[in-house]
């Protein structure tokens, strides 16, 4: 099967996700203009490439999701929510979130050499923001950002982009926030795109492509009231 090419004119032409290689990979090219962005992420479809490289287009089959009342919080996190004194936010700082997760990280005590947030990216994700559809959560300790998560929200689904952490558990508090913000909302669940261990520990779990795009079909469709993008609390008061 043939990678299709998509044209800069055309934002919906997406091909069938039933047409992606077995790694997921369905398309290259196309921009990241919002219509686009929008088309894709309510079919199931993502972007991730590094830069200079050509915009390829992601649906892999399982889908990681995380349904947003099954958020596993261990009694150990419990204790650690509770004695933290981080305050949380939502979309008060989007630009320094998705800037702060698209420095380079540490993995097993190795620092990555880049990231996948480059500023093509970073310029596309903040359009959307502009716009209402792109949100972030934020932890912050003594008025300094040490955490947070950013994402676009379709209707009344949640698409999970990145997080980062400068203080232990930081992005993972924000995580159980966004989970609780979102089903007071009556949304579902937030699309985690890959797994990953550490998402698979707070209750995220695969579910074959089929059926994602089938919650995506029922769900993208409402848009919800803008005031659920307003929190302001300290993270001991989430429990």
């Amino acid at each position: 099967m043939s990678l299709k090419w998509l044209n800069t004119t055309d934002v919906s032409s997406f091909p069938p996700v039933e047409q992606a290689l077995p790694d997921g990979l369905l398309a290259a090219g196309g921009d990241l203009s919002s219509q686009r962005l929008i088309t894709a992420y309510s079919h199931g479809i993502f972007p991730w490439f590094n830069e200079n490289d050509p915009v390829l287009w992601w649906s892999p089959d399982p889908r990681m999701v995380l349904f947003t009342e099954e958020i596993s919080i261990s009694k150990s996190f419990r204790k650690t929510i509770r004695k933290s004194n981080l305050t949380i936010t939502i979309d008060k700082a989007f630009e320094q979130v998705i800037t702060a997760c698209s420095k380079p990280r540490i993995v097993n005590g190795d620092v990555e050499s880049g990231t996948w947030i480059h500023p093509d990216m970073i310029d596309a994700y903040n359009e959307l923001h502009q716009q209402g559809l792109a949100h972030s959560v934020e932890c912050w300790s003594n008025e300094k950002l040490v955490g947070g998560l950013y994402g676009i929200a379709i209707g009344q689904v949640f698409f999970g982009e990145s997080m980062f952490s400068r203080e232990a558990n930081s992005s993972k508090i924000a995580l159980v926030a966004l989970c609780k913000q979102l089903h007071s909302y009556r949304f579902p669940l937030i699309d985690c795109q890959i797994y990953s261990e550490h998402l698979k520990s707070m209750g995220a779990d695969e579910i074959p492509r089929a059926d994602f795009i089938n919650i995506l079909t029922t769900y993208c469709q409402t848009m919800p009231s803008k005031s659920c993008w307003q929190l302001d609390i300290t993270a001991n008061k989430l429990l």
